[in-house]
């Protein structure tokens, strides 16, 4: 009987040893690893640019822009500093109001600056359109409001954009009291 459990007792412990049932160096909670892109589904890095435009409405029944908080200076400084808003405008492939919705700029931007119209812009850009329906442009950055071209980063993206890192510039179209159409140009890298 000796000879018979030793075998088997020899054959279980190479297994165990050798191809234990968790990997010894494969750790279930680890906090890190690298990836090669493909492993994701991920393939050869491209270039895109988009154009659009945004309109601000400010006032009126069908306002996109709401005023969502100031501070106690707000009121006495030149530049609205303190002032926040929450925004939903349309994005369309022309000035006009009436063109091809593509999608909707939603975030916030405040004023942030104590010398000049700065704002500090924090916008997802939800594409309605296309290939691109679904997906998003994430922007943050500083808007120089008189500036005649403002450049703002695009920090991220989702669906078509993951992995999206870019700029977008933005440029003043047409502004009065009640609207402000700004023409956007965004070149991202993505996959």
């Amino acid at each position: 009987m000796a000879k018979t459990l030793f075998p088997t007792t020899l054959f279980s412990f190479i297994t165990i040893l050798f191809f234990p049932a968790k990997p010894l160096l494969a750790n279930p909670h680890i906090f890190s690893r690298d990836l090669s892109p493909e492993k994701l589904g991920l393939h050869r890095e491209k270039l895109t640019h988009l154009r659009f435009y945004f309109h601000d409405i400010v006032d009126g029944p069908d306002a996109t822009v709401v005023r969502i908080a100031a501070s106690a200076v707000t009121s006495k400084s030149k530049t609205g500093f303190g002032l926040l808003f929450m925004v939903d405008d349309p994005l369309t492939v022309s000035p006009d109001p009436n063109s091809k919705l593509v999608g909707r700029a939603q975030g916030v931007y405040g004023s942030a600056d104590k010398n000049e119209l700065g704002l500090v812009m924090v916008m997802n850009f939800a594409f309605l359109e296309g290939k691109y329906n679904g997906s998003t442009l994430n922007l943050l950055g500083r808007n120089a409001v008189f500036s005649t071209v403002r450049e703002m980063a695009i920090v991220g993206g989702t669906g078509v954009f993951r992995f999206a890192r870019g700029y977008a510039q933005a440029k003043t179209y047409k502004i009065d009291r009640l609207v402000a159409v700004v023409e956007y140009n965004v070149y991202v890298m993505h996959y």
